[in-house]
Order: C-alpha cells, then structure tokens, then sequence
C-alpha cells in the first residue's frame, strides 16, 4: 500500500477548521494567506483555492499564479480522464468554481471531496459529478500504482454553492 500524498496529510489536518463569523478572522486561514502573499487578510472571501494552495505549498509543488481562483487549478497540472485520490477536483458554481481534492466516491456516484469553505469550514462533502469540470494531477509526480477511488458513505447534504 502506498503512502498518501504530502497534500492529503496536510490536507487531514486541518478537517473541521472553521471560519470564525463577525469581525474576527480564522488565525490558520491568516497565516496561509499572509504566507501565501494574499493582499487581502479575512476569512470572508472564498478560501476554497486558498486551502488547496496552502496544502500543494506545504508539498513543495508549484501552484498556479492566480490559486485564489478556484478555476485557476483548471490550467495546472495534468489533466485527468478519472478522479484518482488525492487529485484535484475543480468545480463549475453559479458565480465562480470551487476546489478541493477527491477522496472518495458514494454507491449513488457523489464524488467525496476534502476541501475548504465547504460550509465555511475544511471538510469531507458529497458533490454531483455534473458539475466537474476536470480532475487534475501535480505535473512532477507520478500517479498512484493504486487508482481506485475509495467507496464512501456520505453523512451531510450535497453541496451546492460553496460561496
């Protein structure tokens, strides 16, 4: 069995940080920010790009020049035909997209992904496979010998704005 990858231990970590509501800010989701050369240092702006940007980081893996835009990781990497765990998974929203990373799949064909923003907080939610617009792979590492993509159960709704 394989070790997981560098961004989905880091990725692991931080499941159920939770943006603080009101005038006061996240100080995990600050430190990212400020590392990661933000101009801007709240927790109300969608950080969904931010927190994949901060797990590829911490791996020493290049990220795109606009990785707030959770688009952006549309033109990075290798394009996928199939999720593989630990991919990123880019998403098509009203108003924008959203990323995150594949860790598994329903038996009704949800996708299972860990992401930020998601309900304002890092977590593990169901999404539609509709709305991908493509699963991507860092360029200068090679894919897992195992690509099966875990079966899981989902415990919450369907996301369906991530905003």
């Amino acid at each position: 069995m394989s070790a997981e990858p560098k961004w989905m231990t880091e990725a692991r970590k931080h499941i159920d940080l939770a943006e603080i509501p009101g005038p006061k800010h996240h100080p995990e989701i600050l430190r990212w920010l400020k590392k990661l050369q933000a101009w801007w240092s709240e927790d109300e702006t969608p950080w969904c790009g931010t927190f994949v940007a901060h797990c590829m980081q911490e791996a020493d893996l290049p990220i795109p020049k606009f990785w707030m835009r959770a688009k952006a990781w549309a033109e990075w990497g290798t394009r996928l035909s199939s999720p593989v765990p630990g991919c990123v998974v880019v998403f098509e929203r009203k108003g924008g997209g959203h990323v995150g990373f594949v860790v598994g799949r329903t038996s009704s064909n949800l996708l299972m992904v860990l992401g930020g923003n998601q309900g304002n907080r890092v977590s593990i939610a169901p999404f539609e496979s509709s709305r991908v617009i493509g699963y991507f792979w860092p360029a200068s590492v090679p894919l897992p010998l195992d690509r099966t993509v875990p079966l899981m159960t989902a415990t919450g709704p369907v996301s369906t704005n991530e905003a």
